[in-house]
């Protein structure tokens, strides 16, 4: 047994505890993280003015579809990472650790040179309006100027996560986060800093997340001990991360590009209809990532199973990530449908307003646990080394769909409703279509781990 306090054994032991243990700390950091957020959000709208908010709320969806790439190769680095943990090779990790770092750090600068000379422009392709624009490019500025730190964290949380440790990272986070929110109020309340003020805040406690998350790898022992002037590219780890991060990345920054088509359609019913499923879809994010947290579970406990070649453990995680997320999805999603009315008003007073975003949790939230499953089926998937098929699959199943959705019913019956139907209709469809591929691949997995298994 490891005599590291923050290991989790995946590999043996009772299967549950241990799930609860590693996703119960990440479903924390996701909500505290959607928490600062929304405290971004509240400062610059009620001390800078709804042309602020606006600006910077309008960022979110373009950041997300050009940082999507990149964040989709940390899923590859947890994966890859988590196998060689499994399968105690202790130098293969190691190569894993400094190429993951590498990535970060080349992708980083990458990303903030294409962020600072691109923003205006990209701005400008949304149609973003002339009051906003300015404002809307001074922060996508800022922002990308931080973005290497915000790259090195999640890569060195997804490294951490491949030995079970979730703590960690989520400590780190609340004591950016709470650096976030301290210096939201001096620079924009004290200094009228305004939108760059906020930008500049978020900078700020990237780096310190970044440098804490560096220090605790640079302390870690064997495998996972990162060595600063070692950093480099090792041709085949990185080939093993783009095996696997590579089809997540495209997958989440296609599913940008749909869900913006989506939002193209609500608008069509005015600003009454656009307020309502903000507001809903807000609340919404809440259930989300308390679900996606079972998804990173199956990720990475499939991976180090993979690497210990344990195929029961790898169909108990399965069953048990199921288990929970589908329990996860309807407690959650079910109380915020039931008490609907109550957090929409915390966004807006107009009843119109609440009334349009209950409409949407009743489709959504009622049947989120749908989603769930999806999500668990893909971790599932991708924690043994297919990352290509859900990719297709989700793409097919969850973004086509919608889009044929809307091209066809959603013409011949015009109603906020058709869209919002779409969603469980793709959920449902895309899982039980994942869950074809599982069997599928199950011939072609079997056989290889009895070779890992006996080779360990």
């Amino acid at each position: 047994m490891s005599k590291d306090r923050y290991r989790i054994i995946m590999v043996e032991g009772p299967l549950l505890p241990k799930i609860l243990l590693f996703s119960l700390p990440l479903m924390a950091s996701s909500l505290i993280q959607l928490l600062f957020n929304a405290a971004d959000i509240v400062v610059v709208g009620q001390y800078a003015g709804s042309q602020s908010l606006a600006a910077v709320s309008s960022t979110s969806s373009l950041i997300n579809l050009i940082v999507n790439i990149f964040i989709g190769l940390s899923i590859g680095t947890n994966v890859v990472a988590a196998r060689h943990i499994g399968a105690n090779e202790q130098h293969e990790l190691y190569k894993t650790v400094h190429t993951a770092m590498m990535i970060s750090i080349v992708g980083g600068l990458l990303l903030t040179i294409f962020g600072v000379f691109a923003s205006k422009q990209l701005l400008e392709w949304m149609a973003t309006p002339n009051d906003v624009i300015d404002l809307a490019a001074t922060y996508l500025r800022i922002y990308f100027l931080g973005i290497t730190a915000s790259l090195i964290y999640n890569y060195g949380a997804s490294i951490l996560r491949a030995k079970g440790d979730t703590k960690r990272p989520l400590y780190y986070l609340i004591l950016s986060g709470i650096v976030n929110v301290v210096l939201n109020l001096i620079l924009v309340i004290v200094f009228h800093m305004n939108v760059a003020g906020v930008a500049i805040a978020t900078v700020v406690s990237q780096i310190i997340s970044a440098v804490l998350i560096f220090i605790c790898l640079m302390n870690e022992k064997e495998g996972m001990k990162l060595i600063p002037r070692e950093i480099a590219f090792y041709g085949d780890k990185f080939k093993d991360i783009l095996k696997i991060g590579l089809p997540a990345g495209i997958q989440g920054s296609i599913f940008s590009i749909s869900n913006v088509m989506i939002q193209a359609s609500i608008n069509s019913f005015g600003s009454i209809v656009m307020a309502g499923n903000g507001a809903a879809a807000n609340i919404e994010g809440f259930v989300y990532v308390s679900m996606n947290a079972f998804y990173q579970t199956c990720l990475t406990f499939t991976s180090q199973n993979y690497g210990a070649g344990s195929w029961k453990r790898i169909l108990k995680t399965l069953l048990l990530c199921q288990v929970c997320v589908i329990l996860t999805g309807i407690i959650l999603g079910m109380s915020a449908w039931y008490f609907g009315d109550i957090l929409i008003s915390i966004y807006s007073k107009d009843a119109d307003v609440i009334q349009a975003g209950i409409t949407r949790m009743a489709y959504i939230c009622k049947t989120y646990f749908l989603c769930g499953m999806m999500d668990v089926m893909v971790g599932s998937l991708r924690g043994l080394g297919y990352s290509f098929f859900p990719m297709i699959v989700s793409l097919v199943g969850a973004c086509g769909l919608r889009v044929v959705w809307l091209a066809t019913v959603f013409q011949t019956q015009k109603t906020i409703d058709s869209i919002y139907i779409s969603y469980p209709i793709s959920w449902l469809v895309t899982v039980l279509a994942h869950i074809i591929t599982f069997l599928f691949i199950i011939h072609e997995v079997k056989p290889k781990l009895k070779k890992i298994k006996e080779k360990a």
